[in-house]
């Protein structure tokens, strides 16, 4: 209860943010039109600047992009929106509006977008819109508006002699929006999924360095070609993150049939009768929860999720099925052996191998680690953790099952299992009994 509230109370302080940044422009927008003196929006091209932009926007908002275990992003609405807020001419035109137009335009744009996916059934994600309108006011505010250098905002500075300086402001300009997007998305991750900060933060800023670094790159490009070759700079300089953007969704479609065929996977030793119903699946949620309680990064999360998904596909070489499959039972050869053997089949298929990495060490205990300094992946300790805690619980566990389950890990804590894995499976636990659910398997942070 006390989860959903809170992830209630930041979505409502970011839409309340954003909608007060909007108000605040519209009212410096009516204030500027009604006083004597230039207008916020004077000449045909400025007009066509903005209506432009505001299509590109539009245009990008509604075909966001997902890659598996990432959420929504929407790379040319970012483009787009910092190429806006930091063009200052077109051509040999100079743009005169300010920051407060930037937004308005923006703000449109964005509302008019989530129209469309509305009409379209598609979820419209207030909080993440929320936060890339921030990120968006952070560059028209930092770039046309605050006296950063000799008491004059950025865009009113003579760059005529040293052009390249305007680059690199506007992309330091723009680094800062990346990274303040980067850390509302952390809180929201933090407060959703109780992800520790310092976690969520670090996967946030892990996730942003390529795709923000483009975006950034990007913005700035169509800001800087407008002043050689005009509008025309907006559609040209977009095309290529378009195309990725094709490209992005088809390596999606490849990940996602790539998921689904683990999945398949992953039954065969249930339909087998090696291991109890749904056992696997119950392991991979598990062991991704435990994974982001630990901070481990999207890319990573995704290597847990199908070791986990695998992690007993070595049973299919017993010519004898172990009790209800309880591995964690069986004696410790016979666990290494099953390791190795669902390493072995992973690694026929040619693919994945830093998950068959992970399912050969699997069983081996966290005191190989302490005493003898062996290297196991992290992933294999949680993966662990999570199968024994499935093993003891069992298929419809009780609140006396769960207890007896964590007091027998406790047993093992520094020899079998690593302690740091075992206290991220206690405080998943307290969130399911909180009632605010596990970790969703295919959602760390990410841009």
């Amino acid at each position: 209860m006390r989860a959903r509230w809170a992830r209630g109370r930041l979505a409502t302080v970011l839409a309340t943010t954003a909608g007060a940044v909007v108000v605040v422009c519209l009212w410096l927008t009516l204030v500027a039109a009604s006083t004597p003196g230039p207008r916020p929006v004077t000449t045909s091209t400025e007009r066509w600047v903005l209506v432009t932009f505001l299509l590109t926007i539009v245009l990008g908002e509604v075909n966001r992009i997902r890659l598996p275990g990432a959420r929504e992003s929407a790379p040319m609405s970012v483009a787009g929106t910092f190429g806006l807020a930091m063009t200052t001419m077109v051509g040999l035109e100079h743009v005169t509006f300010g920051p407060a137009i930037c937004l308005l335009t923006t703000a449109v744009a964005m509302l008019l977008a989530t129209g469309l996916r509305l009409r379209r059934h598609l979820a419209p994600h207030y909080t993440e819109v929320a936060i890339r309108f921030l990120s968006v006011a952070v560059v028209a505010v930092g770039f046309r508006w605050l006296p950063l250098v000799g008491g004059q905002p950025l865009e009113r500075l003579d760059w005529e002699e040293r052009r390249w300086l305007l680059a690199v402001a506007m992309v330091l300009v723009s680094g800062v929006a990346i990274v303040a997007e980067s850390l509302l998305t952390a809180a929201v991750e933090a407060v959703d999924h109780r992800v520790p900060w310092h976690a969520a933060v670090s996967n946030g800023l892990g996730d942003i360095v390529g795709l923000g670094a483009a975006l950034a790159a990007s913005g700035t490009l169509i800001a800087l070609a407008e002043r050689a070759i005009g509008i025309v700079a907006i559609p040209v300089f977009l095309l290529p993150l378009a195309l990725t953007q094709f490209a992005l969704r088809r390596y999606a479609g490849i990940r996602e049939t790539q998921g689904q065929t683990i999945r398949t996977l992953s039954r065969l030793t249930e339909l087998g009768g090696y291991t109890r119903p749904d056992h696997p699946t119950r392991v991979a949620h598990l062991s991704v929860a435990m994974a982001r309680m630990l901070g481990v990064s999207s890319r990573e999360a995704s290597s847990v999720e199908y070791a986990a998904l695998l992690h007993d596909i070595g049973q299919l070489a017993l010519r004898t099925p172990i009790p209800q499959g309880a591995t964690m039972m069986a004696a410790p050869a016979d666990q290494d052996r099953i390791a190795r053997d669902g390493a072995e089949i992973v690694r026929t298929t040619g693919v994945l191998a830093d998950v068959a990495d992970i399912l050969e060490v699997q069983a081996k205990p966290y005191r190989h680690v302490r005493e003898l300094g062996e290297n196991i992946p992290l992933a294999a300790r949680i993966i662990k953790v999570a199968n024994a805690y499935d093993d003891l619980a069992g298929e419809h566990p009780t609140s006396a099952s769960k207890a007896a389950a964590v007091e027998r890990i406790h047993l093992g804590l520094g020899y079998e299992y690593d302690p740091a894995v075992v206290e991220a499976l206690e405080r998943v636990l307290d969130l399911r009994r909180d009632g605010s659910g596990a970790v969703p398997v295919a959602e760390p942070t990410a841009r």
